[in-house]
């Protein structure tokens, strides 16, 4: 599911500078993207780099980052006493 995308050309100073916000955004733990929106970056971050040739003339170079935010992860099994049927309790006696 996509959260947001954006792309544009811009001068190559234009995208140093943008690498160098990104960078310190991603190190002060919070991207900033669209209007209003954030994302936390976790302390364990995958890193891929790849760089191609297109065609003779033509180069890309791709960055990602992924992660799995630590709040969203499972929560730990139910104990075997958890999981055990709460036996009906009464103070009544049965009637004869």
């Amino acid at each position: 599911m996509d959260i947001y995308e954006d792309a544009r050309t811009v001068s190559r100073a234009d995208l140093a500078a943008w690498l160098r916000q990104v960078a310190s955004q991603v190190e002060a733990g919070q991207v900033f993207y669209g209007a209003a929106g954030t994302v936390a970056v976790a302390d364990q971050v995958e890193c891929e780099l790849e760089i191609e040739q297109e065609g003779p003339d033509e180069f890309s170079i791709e960055i990602e980052f992924s992660w799995t935010n630590p709040k969203a992860t499972p929560a730990a099994e139910p104990t075997a006493e958890a999981e055990q049927p709460a036996e009906a309790e009464s103070d009544e006696t049965p009637a004869e």
